[in-house]
């Protein structure tokens, strides 16, 4: 099955939300855990425990493994590991991006099936150009993985990029200009396709076309500010398609297994009552 189909099938099954492990120095600090490999070692087994076939999506952010070195990144591996084939699709945030042999690189690390840090789908950055994003996109269409692109991002400084204007006279933004080339990617895809759009929940509005036939991966969920109505509002007629990302408002509730669990179907209940 494709990434757009199995994702279909999990957000069905378990509800969108996507939860995020983000082992930051102090929350492991909030768990009793040294800042430490072993803490992070522990942090991340507590967490596949509480989510692996329990909710559709888990987000593992690289940075806080990689800040530990090798050791942290062999953690890393084994979370990815231990998280796939569960129900749950894993998506690595890692937010790369480079042109020619070095994006085919990132792209068969991260989505080729066989290899060590393999996930159901990562997170890309545009901004060297659509086009030098086209090695991710063929390596995931032969491991039926998934690709999320950044296009509307919540940070403050993400408008100076994502709202200029293209150099040709169509008067598209540089965001405008992802999602519809997004669009194009999954055009006649069922139930959806494969490669997704990036967009925050506490951009405030969204004067883009939204409708790319694909999942929409929503950072800022929950204790960064967006609600359940930001959600409603932002994305109106593609809300099915509507992934909504937290990680502090549930991994708070932690290192208590079945208390982070409750926190997670807290989420999903809050999201499909919406």
């Amino acid at each position: 099955m494709s990434f757009g189909s199995r994702a279909h099938v999990a957000m069905q099954a378990y509800g969108p939300a996507c939860i995020g492990i983000d082992p930051h120095a102090a929350l492991l600090e909030q768990w009793g855990l040294e800042d430490s490999v072993e803490g992070l070692d522990r942090f991340a087994s507590i967490c596949v425990e509480a989510f692996a076939g329990q909710v559709a999506f888990v987000k593992p952010q690289s940075a806080f493994f990689e800040r530990f070195g090798a050791r942290g990144v062999v953690v890393l591996e084994r979370t990815i590991e231990d998280l796939r084939h569960t129900g749950s699709l894993v998506v690595l945030d890692v937010k790369r991006g480079d042109i020619g042999s070095t994006a085919q690189a990132y792209a068969e690390a991260y989505l080729d099936d066989d290899a060590p840090m393999a996930a159901d789908a990562i997170t890309v950055s545009p901004f060297l150009g659509f086009g030098s994003l086209a090695p991710f996109f063929e390596v995931a269409e032969k491991n039926d993985a998934g690709v999320f692109v950044l296009a509307l991002t919540s940070n403050p400084e993400g408008p100076e990029v994502q709202h200029a204007r293209l150099a040709d006279s169509s008067g598209t933004t540089v965001a405008g200009g992802v999602l519809a080339q997004l669009a194009d990617l999954n055009a006649g895809a069922a139930p959806m396709g494969s490669y997704g759009a990036v967009v925050g929940a506490t951009i405030g509005s969204a004067d883009e076309d939204l409708s790319i036939n694909g999942p929409i991966l929503v950072p800022g969920f929950g204790a960064q500010g967006g609600t359940v109505e930001d959600i409603r509002r932002l994305f109106g007629d593609v809300i099915d398609h509507v992934i909504p990302s937290t990680s502090r408002g549930v991994l708070a509730a932690g290192p208590d297994v079945a208390a982070l669990r409750e926190a997670a179907a807290r989420v999903n209940a809050e999201l499909v009552g919406s």
